[in-house]
């Protein structure tokens, strides 16, 4: 009888990519791949630890999979176990705990599992010291949960060093794939009816750094990898999009914009992660671009594309964030305009450097700021899927939704309703953009 096998994701896009290899890898040696809710032989949470509550989201789901089934092997994979790694296994919920970079050794480790479970001999760890991890751990997918798009994982690890970020410490240094073993995987997603695809990493542009063949200059910091890898991908037949995860707003030069809209494949939709827009809070954070630079980015990308998405991260409450810093913020964001923004509260993590800052900023001043930043960031995204009103559009239709519409996303990933059947699902329409009801259609 087939083993059973559940797994559930938390976190990023690229934790996403992995748990999917993680389930093809199981598929392959003969297990059946169940729903979380249902009582399997082997659950898998992939976790996350970014911030204090991805914590504790990480170690109530081993806890849930522990009560879903007593006798099941509950293994706990991804970033909180990398940072955490012999309290995670001291854990009564946890059987087993594979670190970063160890993923694709699930099905060796589950064999010796269960081989080894009567006689206890088996040592149920796979922990790399990440700091001397310099290859990247392949993986690959030839088939994802999304219905026209998939996300494809081309890059690891970082070496930032943000004063309030645990990631390069659960991620390592950066880490690259192989272009011909990233073309290989986007021909067979493209074989099998994919798209679209978005490129992902933890720090993404800092693709083909580690390959040793990139010259960084002070206008180019991050050099061309990622750009030749982009043009690269464009070239393979069936490829309609290229979606870019997110991006170091310093690799945003003239050259990387004007190469970008040339090639016709890529979406106007860029996600530069901010997290402040006040110079004092961003030097306090370690990050390497002023407030002013940053616009300056933007800019590039409104004069190479038409309305492109700019969508963007920001903390709030960052160690010392005074009033007039969270006010200058607040003016700085409005004056960019983004069409999305996810913000965070600052979370304190521990052996980072802002977490011995002084001038910690209380929780309630913390949820009132986020509240404020929500409320514009409403009002903005808004705002800007209202200027395409009355637009022709784009729409790749994915799936029917429970009303009956068929539903798609813009190349500014805007979500958008027509009129029609399944046989509309994995086709490009053109048509005006309109606003019914407080939902877009397309006309």
């Amino acid at each position: 009888m087939k083993k059973k096998a559940a797994l559930h994701n938390l976190g990023c896009k690229v934790n996403s990519y992995e748990t999917e290899a993680m389930q093809q890898l199981l598929e392959e040696n003969g297990y059946e791949i169940v729903s979380f809710e249902e009582e399997a032989d082997v659950y898998i949470i992939n976790t996350c630890t970014v911030t204090n509550i991805a914590d504790r989201k990480s170690r109530q789901m081993l806890h849930r999979a522990r009560k879903m089934n007593p006798d099941a092997v509950v293994v706990a994979a991804g970033c909180y176990v990398q940072a955490r790694g012999q309290e995670v296994l001291e854990d009564g919920a946890v059987d087993m705990i594979i670190g970063n970079n160890q993923k694709n050794q699930l099905i060796p480790m589950l064999e010796g599992w269960f081989a080894a479970r009567e006689e206890q001999d088996f040592v149920p760890s796979a922990l790399l010291d990440l700091t001397r991890v310099t290859e990247y751990e392949n993986m690959n997918i030839r088939k994802t949960a999304e219905h026209t798009r998939a996300f494809l994982k081309v890059q690891d690890g970082c070496n930032q060093f943000c004063s309030y970020c645990i990631i390069p410490y659960a991620r390592g240094r950066i880490r690259s794939r192989r272009l011909e073993d990233v073309q290989a995987e986007v021909r067979e997603l493209a074989a099998a009816g994919y798209q679209e695809i978005v490129l992902t990493g933890i720090h993404l542009s800092s693709y083909g750094l580690d390959f040793g063949t990139e010259e960084k200059t002070p206008d180019a910091p991050f050099g061309h990898g990622l750009q030749k890898l982009i043009l690269a991908l464009a070239e393979i037949e069936g490829i309609r999009r290229i979606r870019l995860g997110s991006l170091e707003p310093r690799i945003i030069t003239r050259e990387f914009v004007e190469a970008l809209a040339g090639c016709g494949k890529i979406c106007p939709h860029f996600h530069l992660s901010l997290q402040s827009g006040c110079d004092s809070v961003l030097k306090r954070m370690n990050r390497h671009y002023t407030s002013e630079e940053y616009l300056n980015k933007c800019q590039l990308l409104r004069e190479g594309f038409e309305q492109p998405a700019i969508t963007t991260d920001v903390i709030v409450g960052f160690p010392g964030e005074t009033e007039e810093e969270f006010a200058a913020t607040m003016a700085f964001v409005e004056k960019v305009h983004f069409y999305e923004m996810h913000v965070f509260p600052y979370s304190r993590r521990q052996g980072t450097v802002a977490d011995r800052m002084p001038d910690q900023v209380p929780e309630p001043v913390k949820k009132e700021r986020s509240h404020q930043m929500l409320a514009l960031a409403d009002r903005m995204s808004q705002e800007y899927c209202d200027s395409f009103v009355g637009c022709q559009v784009s729409v790749l239709l994915e799936e029917q939704d429970p009303e009956g519409y068929m539903v798609g996303y813009t190349k500014e990933y805007i979500r958008v309703q027509k009129e029609g059947g399944l046989e509309l699902a994995g086709q490009e329409v053109l048509g005006k953009m309109a606003c019914r009801n407080g939902r877009y259609v397309l006309e």
